[in-house]
């Protein structure tokens, strides 16, 4: 790069910083005035204010419309792929069929490591939770936008960051790791999972505070006029994606864990089989 682009683009950059304080200044801060920073973490948290109608019938929190969003777009899409796309699978992938065979393949691979005896259905299970927090959590960054019962227009948020869907996120897979026992090992093995009988909760609240967290940061950044600019892309941006990473690694790396647990073959069984 040339003296003269290099100068041109440094008073580019210097002009668009400058066109910023400029806005921010003249702007003010109209955010602090009309409700505090408590009231806009306090929404974040409860909805309170942000309840949408459910078809007339109810009002529930804008993250159960998400979660009915989210699930519905992905169940389309898988069965799109069954109908169309998985029947012209061919011995040399294409692009599709080699992105979907390295995405079962990572999944099943995380299953048989750590539940080597019974990992079919933990592979599907894992496979289909990580996929839903992923994209349930970069649901938010589309600004999809509702309109609560009061006539406001707000963005959707991600279906985790509800704690009601944190909860039946970690229950079902608690469930899972349960029934999973049971039907394997009988009762031994729901014993066996019982005997971690918080890891629902720690489950559940993992999910929400790690989302939730993101959430409150945005909304901070997002609330003073100093840094209501740029800056909140992003760390909107990062905070989601890390979230939606780390939290569906966490979530099956637990799940499989904890499963190959519950449905580990007793010693008795394995003694039998060598006699």
């Amino acid at each position: 790069m040339s003296k003269k682009t290099k100068a041109v683009s440094s008073l580019v950059f210097a002009l668009i910083a400058a066109a910023l304080i400029i806005g921010i200044i003249l702007t003010g801060s109209p955010g602090e005035k009309e409700e505090s920073i408590k009231e806009v973490m306090r929404d974040a948290v409860l909805h309170e204010t942000g309840k949408i109608s459910l078809f007339g019938i109810i009002q529930v929190n804008p993250g159960l419309i998400s979660a009915f969003t989210v699930s519905a777009v992905l169940i389309i899409i898988a069965i799109i792929l069954r109908i169309f796309v998985i029947p012209k699978f061919t011995l040399k992938p294409g692009k599709i069929q080699y992105l979907l065979e390295r995405g079962v393949g990572l999944f099943t691979g995380i299953a048989k490591e750590n539940s080597p005896d019974h990992n079919i259905f933990a592979g599907g299970y894992i496979f289909a939770a990580a996929v839903y927090i992923f994209f349930g959590t970069i649901f938010e960054l589309f600004g999809i936008q509702a309109q609560t019962v009061r006539g406001i227009s707000i963005s959707l948020p991600a279906p985790l960051a509800d704690i009601n869907g944190a909860i039946a996120m970690g229950f079902l897979s608690y469930g899972i790791i349960l029934f999973g026992g049971l039907f394997t090992n009988g009762i031994k093995g729901m014993l066996k999972a019982l005997k971690d009988f918080s890891l629902p909760i720690s489950m559940s609240f993992r999910l929400f505070g790690a989302l939730l967290s993101g959430a409150l940061v945005t909304e901070l950044v997002y609330y003073y006029a100093l840094t209501s600019y740029v800056l909140p892309v992003l760390v909107g941006v990062l905070f989601t994606l890390l979230h939606a990473l780390i939290q569906s690694y966490v979530l099956i790396t637990l799940v499989s864990i904890f499963y190959g647990e519950s449905t580990e073959p007793s010693k008795k069984k394995e003694k039998r089989k060598k006699s």
